[in-house]
């Protein structure tokens, strides 16, 4: 069944209205009809499957037939911070990030990144990540869309970094350590319910420099295995192991 993100405005007591882009949708590539069943998903996190009652050319209207109580989204809120990598390497920790339930994502400008966003280029680029979240929430089935936030520059980054309960960054040279912190033992130590900054290098990762003002700034650094990790794997690999750990290991030994 397909799924639509609507906003806050476009909802009534007991109907929605679909516009925008997802009209075209909609009318031009699963051609739906009157009668149709969808599932319209609230800003707020909630969802509800719907019916289509009357299809415009710029609007589709649907009536509210039930509201879906079920959830799938990580118990806890993590945001992935990546410093701005090359190429599209971005739109895929994006897009995967999402399927594999990142609550935000934080493109930042780190020293060893070779890519630069001028300010020029910064809203263009923040559009273009947010309809690759979107379109992931929507055929993942979450019911909320990631934000994609405009903080630039490390400093701005270690400012927002306070609203977290736990902050950690992946660092190479933990990996090449004896007496290394994995990140298994960081999960281990973490509630449902609370909020996690995973901070991602770029290519090259992160600088000797960053990495002492990020440890001064309570950020702790991590090793995400023995191998030395893709910056576009790093952060799917963390998504994946509090997955893991959070829904399938807990879900197992509760069935025990």
């Amino acid at each position: 069944m397909q799924r639509y993100f609507v906003p806050e405005e476009n909802w009534y007591p007991e109907s929605v209205t679909i516009s925008g882009d997802d009209v075209h949708h909609i009318n031009r590539v699963v051609r739906l009809r009157e009668g149709d069943k969808i599932i319209c998903s609230h800003p707020a996190g909630h969802a509800a499957r719907c019916t289509i009652t009357f299809v415009e050319s710029d609007n589709v209207h649907v009536t509210i037939e039930e509201w879906l109580e079920s959830s799938v989204e990580l118990p806890l809120e993590v945001t992935i911070a990546q410093g701005l990598p090359k190429g599209d390497k971005l739109d895929l920790i994006v897009q995967k990030g999402t399927e594999l339930g990142a609550n935000a994502f934080i493109p930042f400008q780190a020293a060893r990144s070779v890519v630069k966003w001028d300010d020029k280029k910064l809203q263009k680029k923040v559009e273009r990540l947010e309809k690759i979240a979107k379109e992931a929430s929507e055929q993942s089935h979450r019911n909320l869309i990631p934000l994609v936030e405009t903080k630039t520059s490390l400093s701005e980054l270690i400012e927002v970094s306070k609203q977290y309960d736990i902050k950690i960054f992946a660092y190479e040279e933990e990996a090449k350590t004896e007496s290394y912190q994995s990140f298994s033992t960081i999960l281990q130590g973490m509630e449902v319910g609370q909020k996690l900054l995973v901070l991602i290098g770029p290519e090259g990762g992160i600088s000797g420099e960053e990495a002492e003002q990020l440890k001064a700034s309570g950020f702790h650094p991590v090793r995400l295995g023995p191998r030395i990790l893709r910056t576009e794997t790093a952060a799917l690999y963390t998504l994946a192991s509090i997955s893991y750990h959070f829904e399938e290991l807990r879900w197992n030994e509760c069935q025990q």
